[in-house]
């Protein structure tokens, strides 16, 4: 790789490239987390405002979506399964916050490393 403006060149090495290419595979891996936290979040708000709307319901027995198919079933039956599912949905939400927590922190020292020695002549910041 060589630097810009005429300086001197810098050797890329093996380990070099395989920092590299894991900096790279971490950061499509974020983007990767991101969307789907993002669609946890969202499938959290809409157990929230099910539930909210079940609370409001004068009927014992609802609508409830299985699959493609709605059946009617009890009113406390949804409930249960409402709450299964949002706790299902916020562990989950909580295990891809932690892994990306994890991988900036591993993309942080990547950086560290990649630009210690190559400086200015690489761009690992996303514009």
């Amino acid at each position: 790789m060589q630097q810009s403006g005429g300086a001197s060149e810098t050797e890329v090495t093996w380990d070099d490239q395989q920092n590299i290419n894991k900096f790279g595979r971490l950061n499509n891996r974020l983007h990767e987390l991101e969307d789907e936290i993002k669609i946890a979040k969202e499938a959290n708000e809409n157990f929230e405002d099910a539930s909210n709307e079940l609370i409001l319901t004068d009927e014992e027995v609802v609508r409830f979506q299985i699959g493609e198919v709605f059946a009617h079933v009890p009113k406390d039956e949804v409930e249960t399964r409402i709450e299964k599912m949002q706790e299902t949905t916020a562990k989950h939400l909580e295990k891809l916050n932690d892994e990306k927590e994890s991988i900036v922190a591993q993309m942080a020292e990547l950086k560290k490393i990649l630009y210690a020695k190559f400086k200015d002549s690489i761009n690992l910041e996303e514009d």
